[in-house]
């Protein structure tokens, strides 16, 4: 019964909070995310009070819920889009990728050799705040766009392909790191290239399946009795393209996107995909992103903010400039307007939980270790890049309104 108590506060306080913020004229996200650092401070404060709320991040059932609700919201994102707009859009996107790629990237090596005390952890620590600020929060995006009306946009296609390439170009990254912190040194060029491989086989292997055996399931489904069956199979295609990204070494939420992204209105009839979509849509923001997103603000550290505030502040920073401009700037190069590429930089600004997981990586390998070194920034590393995830994800959705209204006017 503690699972159930602890989905019915998170469920009532974010769906409170994010009709407060619907009311005050900001997406139910941000409304959703203050509800989960709320929460977190209450708990805090009295853990007494609630002592099924305390450490929820070591709760292996309530963690997976959240990967449900990732799932769900990049099933909802592909199913929402249309593959021939992305690929439409998708050298577009690669260059906003690459951009706010490598902007960032700088950015955090830059922060990290300026902060970071010399230490045999020192190139991993740096390489770690680059890939912290150069990943996309692929979910995170995706909601906001939605919560705007933005998804089916060419800026919205644009973000949500570019921010999907990030998702793919952080993996090297990070199999930089983790073999830096394993080995001492970071992986050869055969690591890479069986990297890439195993990338390039995914795709062919969904795109085959998705191409040829999507529309032939979606003429069987005709001939068939059994209830929603079209809910079933969009479920089994999702979470299979999810344990075979897993299995290859890309994150599951690719697998649940590009399962939506084959799903559409040839596959099946029109009524149906309209109602999967509906069906998908009620699962997804009636109940798991909003605990999802819940889940971000409830791993609000304020730690940083005391140890190492000039720090925090500046990565906080850093994490919109490299974004506004490196992927904006991109965005301005392949053709966009000015307040275009301005919403595109900051739609590819929220971190999220995207963040926390390579924090978590990040930690459970020592990376943030400080014996004998006595080093604040270092002690606070982990709880400063809490808060950069927490704070891009929160403002990002207020600021991305304030410019698309501009682009209306």
């Amino acid at each position: 019964m503690d699972l159930f108590f602890i989905l019915l506060v998170l469920l009532v306080a974010t769906r409170s909070f994010g009709e407060a913020a619907e009311r005050l004229g900001q997406p139910a996200l941000v409304g959703e995310l203050v509800a989960g650092i709320t929460l977190g401070a209450i708990v805090a404060e009295y853990p007494v009070v609630f002592p099924t709320l305390v450490d929820l991040s070591h709760n292996d059932v309530f963690a997976s819920i959240t990967d449900l609700g990732m799932f769900f919201l990049m099933l909802f994102a592909g199913v929402e889009m249309r593959p021939g707009k992305i690929m439409q859009h998708s050298g577009g996107a690669l260059a906003v990728a690459i951009g706010g790629m490598a902007l960032p990237l700088a950015l955090g090596l830059g922060l990290g050799w300026i902060f970071l005390p010399a230490t045999d952890l020192f190139a991993a620590q740096c390489l770690f705040l680059g890939t912290a600020l150069a990943i996309t929060a692929v979910p995170a995006t995706v909601r906001i766009l939605l919560d705007l009306g933005q998804l089916d946009t060419r800026i919205g296609q644009t973000i949500v392909s570019a921010a999907v390439f990030d998702d793919i170009f952080s993996l090297m990254l990070l199999a930089w790191m983790t073999g830096l912190l394993a080995m001492g040194e970071p992986p050869g060029l055969m690591d890479v290239m069986l990297l890439l491989g195993k990338i390039a086989l995914f795709f062919a292997v969904t795109g085959i399946i998705g191409l040829y055996l999507f529309p032939w399931g979606g003429r069987l489904m005709h001939h068939l009795r059994a209830k929603e069956l079209e809910i079933s199979a969009i479920l089994v295609a999702a979470f299979a393209f999810s344990v075979l990204a897993h299995l290859l070494a890309l994150h599951f939420i690719v697998g649940a996107f590009v399962a939506g992204l084959f799903f559409g209105r040839k596959t099946i009839n029109a009524a149906s995909y309209e109602r999967v979509k509906n069906t998908i849509s009620a699962m997804t923001f009636g109940f798991l992103a909003p605990i999802f997103f819940a889940s971000i603000g409830l791993n609000l550290d304020m730690g940083a903010l005391t140890g190492a505030p000039l720090f925090a502040a500046l990565l906080v920073i850093a994490a919109f400039i490299g974004k506004i401009v490196g992927a904006g700037g991109a965005a301005r190069g392949v053709g966009f307007s000015k307040n275009e590429a301005a919403a595109i930089g900051v739609g590819m600004s929220p971190r999220g939980a995207v963040e926390l997981v390579i924090a978590g990586i990040a930690l459970k390998s020592g990376l943030f270790e400080t014996a004998g070194v006595g080093a604040p920034v270092v002690e606070n590393l982990f709880s400063a890049v809490v808060v950069m995830a927490v704070v891009t994800t929160v403002l990002s959705p207020i600021i991305l309104k304030r410019v698309f209204s501009r682009l209306d006017n």
